[in-house]
């Protein structure tokens, strides 16, 4: 007898109960690998028997290459080695001929600093659960989501559904520095006709997000010893001035007219003064200083325009100084060059997905955009393949005690698990 989409639902729906105990397992191992930046290797490989085996999928490994990838405008500039260092592809082929459509799930494995690790009430790699929360680095962004799209599919597979289309699962590096892992799987051929992203958004569906530049500001000073101070040009105060620069560059550009996208958001661009760098002596004037900040900027403008204006702006403050208008500070670029997006949502994958939202949460789908950027970008900017982000509800992302609802990862497992069947429809 053919079973209704509902009863079928129904069937992994239970199936994702019946896993959920070594589904939290399996996100408190994820937890406690350190994959921070260049650390990514043990984890990737982890993750890539763990979809061969288990999942029973084709895998790939591939090591992005900046030589391929450099002319492609989403290309962000990087000033480390990809050796040893890669993204991993499983790709479920639906057997026979096909029917529904395609769908890329694709997650993060990379996470920031935990430092300073002495303000964290619970091991940054230690998985700690706590009532209906898990705690970690990275546990929400985004581990958390990369486990609820995986067994997602694997609890489709072990209640015995033929999915009619393909489903290919990336799990890539680099999301918090430059999107460089997402690229190079795209341009290695894995595309579909659409791509979910499981980021802690708390259940909602992204319509946009803004763009990111990072920038590197070089302050020069003139060193001494102590004892001729007032001699010298101390490089760390100077670089205030271009601290000041920075933030008055922010409340200019957050003076303009908002994005409608961003309507209703007092604030949306921000510059964040992240890292900054001098000295090795209280006793030495220091002779330099080096100042590391992150741009935000509206969507629909080029990344290489922001780059421009930001140092015009930058250099035209310098030289309201003395002493900066003869020593220029030498201002470059890494890392980001990210452009922002909107997406209408009004196209199907946010039809099905809020169908699939409905069953589990009982409401509507809500939509949300996001002040930061996500690997969405290529995606929609590069590739007209339509996609949005969905994942988790947690907290302190970035920050000390960082933690994911573990009710929410189950939920979106079931709306993941619940868009495959909808989206790549399966066989009777």
């Amino acid at each position: 007898m053919t079973k209704n989409t509902k009863d079928v639902v129904n069937e992994v729906f239970e199936t994702v109960e019946s896993l959920w105990d070594e589904e939290v397992e399996f996100l408190q191992k994820l937890g406690r690998y350190p994959s921070t930046l260049g650390n990514e290797t043990a984890i990737q490989e982890y993750i890539a028997t763990f979809l061969q085996n288990d999942l029973r999928l084709e895998v790939e490994e591939m090591i992005p290459d900046p030589k391929q990838l450099g002319a492609h405008p989403g290309f962000s500039t990087p000033e480390w080695s990809y050796k040893g260092r890669p993204v991993v592809v499983g790709k479920y082929e639906a057997p026979g001929e096909k029917d529904g459509k395609s769908i890329i799930l694709q997650g993060h494995i990379d996470v920031v600093s935990p430092e300073p690790m002495t303000k964290w009430s619970h091991d940054p790699w230690g998985s700690s659960i706590v009532g209906n929360k898990m705690y970690g680095r990275g546990i929400a962004d985004m581990k958390s989501g990369v486990v609820a799209m995986i067994y997602a599919l694997k609890a489709v597979r072990e209640a015995g559904i033929i999915l009619s289309n393909d489903v290919i699962i990336k799990t890539v590096i680099e999301e918090e520095c430059t999107g460089n892992g997402a690229l190079a799987a795209i341009e290695a051929g894995y595309r579909a006709d659409a791509a979910l992203i499981p980021e802690p958004l708390g259940q909602k569906g992204l319509i946009g997000q803004v763009g990111v530049i990072w920038v590197r500001i070089k302050v020069t000073g003139l060193g001494a010893h102590t004892e001729r101070a007032e001699q010298s040009i101390n490089a760390i105060v100077k670089s205030y001035i271009m601290v000041q620069a920075l933030l008055d560059y922010e409340e200019a550009i957050n003076s303009k007219e908002n994005h409608p996208i961003f309507a209703d958001h007092p604030h949306p661009l921000n510059v964040n003064i992240g890292k900054i760098h001098s000295g090795d002596w209280p006793s030495t004037v220091p002779s330099e200083c080096i100042i590391e900040a992150r741009v935000g900027f509206n969507p629909g403008i080029d990344p290489q325009d922001v780059k421009e204006e930001l140092k015009t702006f930058l250099l035209a403050e310098a030289k309201k100084d003395p002493w900066l208008m003869e020593n220029l500070p030498e201002i470059t670029f890494y890392g980001f060059h990210a452009g922002g997006f909107v997406i209408d949502p009004d196209q199907e994958i946010f039809q099905i997905l809020g169908e699939a939202h409905e069953i589990t949460e009982n409401k509507k789908l809500e939509f949300s955009t996001f002040t930061a950027t996500t690997d969405a970008r290529f995606y929609n900017l590069y590739y007209d393949i339509p996609s949005t982000c969905y994942g988790p509800t947690g907290g302190n992302l970035h920050a000390p005690d960082e933690w994911v609802d573990l009710e929410s990862v189950k939920r979106v497992t079931k709306t993941y698990a619940a868009f495959l069947l909808k989206w790549c429809k399966y066989k009777e």
